[in-house]
């Protein structure tokens, strides 16, 4: 079993016990008593992940179908095989691990083009037993590169309906949801500014060539969505207003040339903080940058902002 790198799963050995003694000092029976109480802690820990690893339906071989897929952009990544050691090593160094078929041995992904992909979250089917869909584990975390060896960000980039479509065109596709579809399409349309210019550009080309223009829309799209909610309106009205926010908001990210993904990484970054400690680093990254301000107007200075922006 691979639990030589899980953290608290290291083996403990407990001193020899000696005849007590009077000088004994207090230091080195606490001592002891954590290190037995740390033995114990490992023993359990090991107990609960067996039990994880016992309930995943193994084949005949010691294998289950296991599957990468991103946490941000939900692009799924690669698929491998995985057995007991592997999915251990994956828990214990956060690093997505497969059993390679061939080689008869683990191997973790980027352990050679350093892409690894970082494993934040595993899951198993609902009933431990997909046999329909062959996808017992989902390895899900955030690549560090290219997935694919041919450096395609993922290894499903061919479309089905494409090849039947044009045959004769070799393209490669990423699977994309809708909003990375939408990036994808808005890209393109910037891409395209910078070469000749024919009829009269599209609303989205006018809006990354104006930046005056897109920041009013975002403005008053805005407004129109907060105004579904102060005046009730219909549920659908709201749907509309959200998505033309989203479409505007999306046009400034790729004026930027940002992207969404680095959006959701900064979402997912605050699921374990509270907004009540991101001010209070906020407020303390300020104090470090302008160390000449007084501390009291410092202090007005953040209450002022709390009052305007919040």
């Amino acid at each position: 079993m691979a639990f030589a790198h899980f953290h608290g799963l290291q083996s403990l050995q407990l001193p020899s016990q000696e005849p007590a003694r009077n000088h004994t000092s207090n230091n080195k029976r606490y001592a002891i008593e954590a290190c037995v109480k740390n033995t114990d802690d490992n023993i359990h820990l090991e107990s609960k992940l067996n039990l994880v690893l016992d309930s995943v339906k193994w084949d005949e071989k010691g294998l289950a179908v296991a599957i990468a897929q991103s946490v941000d952009s939900g692009a799924i990544l690669m698929q491998g095989f995985a057995n007991r050691d592997a999915l251990a090593t994956t828990i214990a160094s956060k690093k997505a691990t497969f059993y390679s078929r061939s080689r008869s041995t683990l191997w973790t992904k980027g352990e050679t083009s350093l892409n690894f992909i970082n494993v934040h979250d595993i899951f198993l089917d609902c009933d431990h037993d997909s046999f329909l869909t062959l996808c017992r584990i989902i390895y899900l975390g955030k690549p560090d590169g290219p997935t694919c060896h041919t450096g395609s960000e993922t290894c499903y980039y061919t479309s089905i309906f494409d090849s039947l479509n044009e045959p004769q065109v070799e393209k490669r596709q990423l699977a994309l949801t809708t909003l990375y579809s939408l990036e994808s399409t808005l890209s393109k349309r910037k891409e395209e500014l910078s070469g000749p210019q024919q009829g009269k550009p599209s609303w989205t080309k006018r809006l990354l060539l104006d930046d005056k223009l897109l920041c009013s829309k975002i403005r008053e799209e805005a407004d129109e969505l907060c105004r579904t909610l102060e005046e009730n309106e219909d549920g659908t009205r709201t749907l509309s207003e959200m998505a033309d926010v989203l479409y505007h908001e999306m046009v400034l990210l790729i004026r930027r040339g940002l992207n969404f993904e680095d959006v959701l990484e900064v979402l997912r970054c605050r699921f374990t903080q509270s907004g009540i400690e991101e001010k209070n680093n906020c407020k303390q990254k300020l104090s470090n940058d302008l160390p000449s301000f007084d501390e009291h107007l410092l202090y007005d200075f953040f209450n002022l902002k709390n009052v305007v922006f919040v």
